[in-house]
């Protein structure tokens, strides 16, 4: 297959996948990978399985493209090659919750001098950078990668990126408890969607209205969470988007113990779990079984909410997810205060609060603990963050946290 053939097949594989025809745009790919000899041609095929297997949630088979995508990279000796291969190894480490691996092969990426291509890719890679630090509750590093990622996005003109990246912060946001921020991103990725989004991928408009959805189930407005997941559930399953159906599912579940309606919430939580577990997304386990363990909690079915309980903390001390950590210790501590068990219950205190050292999940001004209940928050410069009320009250002299970490112990 020459240099032309190739292009035309490629095209006629985008032209089905874009009509929803996806395993027949597949095939078409699949063939042109196997007969074509034009390497180029190979580079850019092995772009769009790596791009529909992502969005199946077919996340191994990702990995495995993007392996040989590397190898086709290689053979070009072309540094923006290179560097579009190595961002996508990224990118599917990051789906499969191999985080310290995406971090790695971000750096890779950003280390490489290529071209303007190369450039323009550097958005994309702190923004994947971003939510694997986010995966690992490091929740400076994070912020600091989102905000680089938002300089790209505004400097290159890069709306698409500019939506993804406000999805991220909205998920950044709604993990360390400032519900008005959480909100806020995702409403402004909504309007991008609606501004620019005419010739974009419908992915954009469900991304954004899931993680409306999140937010507007946090501030405890319900009505609006179940439309926001509704209609973001719909473009999954028109879509064959597993991995957003399996985050609508969940969220759907969490609204329903919101409720306290735990009988609808399990069969939901159980839907989501069986995807969450297809498709390897263990940082999405985690979360359920969190919800499973609360549901079991309103139900006063101890036993089994510590059963969920031990199944989550293996997933999350697999993964390095500290936050998970953290809110498995605060459930524990619930759990054992109501049952008497008072060496059990010091024991979860005490990593309770190991973890939350860990994380600096604290405000740097008043020292009073960040993620416990709704906050609004504000960030410095550096992407250290603390208590909005704080920074009014006191005004910024500079941050306290970078103060004290560049204050050296001397020699005794």
């Amino acid at each position: 297959m020459g240099q032309d053939q190739t292009k035309q097949q490629i095209e006629k594989g985008l032209h089905l996948y874009q009509s929803n025809q996806t395993e027949k745009a597949l095939r078409v790919w699949m063939r042109v990978l196997e007969k074509s000899a034009d390497p180029a041609g190979r580079f850019r095929v092995l772009g769009c399985l790596i791009t529909a297997h992502a969005e199946m949630g077919r996340y191994k088979d990702m990995l495995k493209f993007a392996v040989v995508q590397i190898d086709t990279a290689r053979e070009l000796e072309d540094p923006d090659y290179l560097t579009e291969s190595y961002l996508n190894l990224a990118r599917s480490n990051e789906k499969l919750c191999e985080f310290q691996k995406t971090i790695s092969y971000c750096k890779t990426c950003l280390n490489m001098q290529g071209t303007t291509v190369s450039l323009q890719l550097n958005g994309q890679v702190s923004l994947s950078m971003g939510n694997a630090f986010l995966g690992l509750s490091i929740f400076q590093k994070a912020l600091e990668c989102f905000e680089k990622a938002l300089r790209y996005a505004h400097n290159n003109d890069d709306k698409m990126l500019e939506c993804r990246v406000c999805c991220s912060l909205g998920n950044f946001y709604a993990q360390i408890k400032d519900y008005e921020k959480a909100l806020f991103f995702p409403c402004k990725a909504a309007e991008l969607v609606n501004d620019y989004g005419k010739g974009w991928s419908l992915k954009y408009r469900a991304m954004s209205q899931y993680h409306m959805a999140v937010a507007y189930r946090k501030l405890g407005h319900l009505a609006d969470a179940m439309d926001c997941c509704e209609e973001s559930m719909k473009i999954a399953l028109q879509h064959g988007d597993r991995p957003l159906q399996a985050l609508c599912l969940l969220c759907f579940a969490d609204i329903h113990r919101s409720r306290k309606d735990v009988q609808t919430a399990f069969p939901r939580y159980d839907s989501s779990m069986s995807i969450m577990t297809e498709i390897g997304n263990r940082l999405g386990l985690i979360q359920v079984l969190l919800g499973v363990t609360k549901c079991w909690m309103i139900q006063k079915e101890l036993d089994k909410a510590l059963e969920s309980i031990e199944k989550a903390q293996e997933l999350a001390e697999g993964l390095g997810n500290k936050l998970g950590l953290l809110k498995l210790h605060c459930l524990c501590e619930r759990i054992y205060r109501t049952k008497g068990q008072q060496r059990e219950l010091r024991d979860h205190v005490v990593k309770f609060h190991e973890c939350v050292e860990e994380m600096e999940l604290y405000c740097g001004m008043c020292g009073e603990s960040i993620g416990e209940k709704n906050n609004q928050l504000q960030a410095l410069p550096c992407s250290h963050f603390f208590h909005l009320k704080c920074l009014q009250t006191n005004g910024s002299r500079g941050c306290p946290n970078c103060r004290r970490l560049s204050v050296k112990p001397g020699y005794v």
